[in-house]
């Protein structure tokens, strides 16, 4: 039997809300994000704003030197929660197979839903009108096979969009698809596939798997099967992430290692906190993630089977002996052995 998957993706969520709550916003560039001041970055923006160039994770001063007239507004998480609970529920009244990606997008298995006369097609249409209706707010939604086509086709016509491929439209569709819209291509993958000449799916379909995992290792098998329209990931409604981490960029570049160890206990303590949310989730790894005043990243882990904070201060030690140049953001997390709850 063919699965039927939708993929629903908020339009411009945190923004979307925060314009819906305040209408005098509607007609102005809006994001949301962390002050400039405190070297904040971009949650989100609306489409008004991308216009100018904004998107997500760009530094809010540098957006706001791109567009002056930006309505900069801070993060209200729990508002967005509460909004995100609302779909959620309106997602589980058609199927008990969804998987929340974030608190704005999700994967719905209908294959046996009888909603709709089983149409997965009408299934999306009724949810986005019950999200637009009951939360005045826009939804995207792709409907295909599989996961990857429905996230690509939520993706294709955004924002308010529903777009649909068929199984008899697969082959068609991938023909003409960049290989950039495929899942874990970025920009060092995509500069590998055009220095050998591939730039749409059909291209990559003339490559042998053989060839693809001698260039790219375990990615190369999953881009010869994507490149296909295979994927047989299961909608996981009981998915949990693999890790949880809490991270600060600061205001000031801290110039010594003493100071990035100062750090650490509000870091940990803030870190303490989101676990007690996730109790029956074990520990096995611990990590320490930098970023520096150059921009350049670097993460370290251990291997660990409780929260050790004393690993922390030995993990950031190891790093600054090795770099020893000025740090923008520090990051603590744990990963976990059990994925599924």
């Amino acid at each position: 039997m063919q699965r039927k998957i939708i993929h629903v993706d908020m339009d411009c969520f945190f923004a979307a809300i925060e314009m819906r709550d305040n209408p005098a916003l509607r007609n102005k560039p809006v994001a949301v994000g962390g002050k400039p001041e405190q070297r904040g970055v971009l949650a989100t923006c609306n489409y008004l704003a991308r216009k100018y160039g904004l998107h997500s994770a760009m530094a809010s001063a540098r957006a706001l030197r791109l567009c002056p007239k930006l309505v900069l507004i801070p993060v209200h998480m729990e508002k967005y929660k509460a909004v995100s609970k609302v779909i959620y529920r309106i997602f589980k009244q058609y199927t008990p197979l969804v998987e929340m990606l974030s608190l704005d997008e999700a994967f719905l298995d209908v294959t046996h839903c009888e909603h709709c006369h089983g149409s997965a097609t009408l299934i999306a249409k009724t949810i986005k009108q019950r999200i637009k209706k009951e939360l005045n707010l826009t939804a995207s939604a792709g409907v295909a096979t599989n996961k990857f086509l429905a996230k690509v086709a939520s993706e294709w016509n955004k924002p308010d969009s529903l777009f649909v491929i068929t199984p008899e439209q697969v082959d068609a569709f991938l023909k003409q698809l960049p290989v950039t819209k495929i899942f874990g291509v970025g920009q060092v993958t995509a500069k590998k596939l055009h220095a050998m000449q591939v730039v749409t799916c059909e291209d990559l379909q003339q490559i042998s798997l053989e060839q693809l995992v001698a260039h790219f290792g375990k990615m190369g098998a999953r881009l010869y099967e994507l490149s296909r329209g295979i994927d047989h990931r299961p909608v996981e409604p009981d998915r949990v992430s693999k890790s949880l981490s809490v991270e600060e960029t600061f205001a000031q570049d801290l110039e010594s290692y003493e100071l990035c160890v100062s750090k650490l206990p509000t870091l940990i303590k803030r870190l303490n906190k989101r676990l007690q949310r996730v109790s029956d989730l074990i520990i096995y790894k611990q990590f320490v993630k930098i970023k520096f005043a150059d921009f350049k990243r670097t993460t370290i882990e251990t291997t660990t089977d409780h929260l050790d904070e004393e690993l922390f201060t030995q993990l950031l030690q190891i790093r600054w002996q090795q770099w020893n140049k000025s740090v923008r953001l520090i990051g603590v997390g744990v990963r976990f052995k059990n994925c599924h709850r």
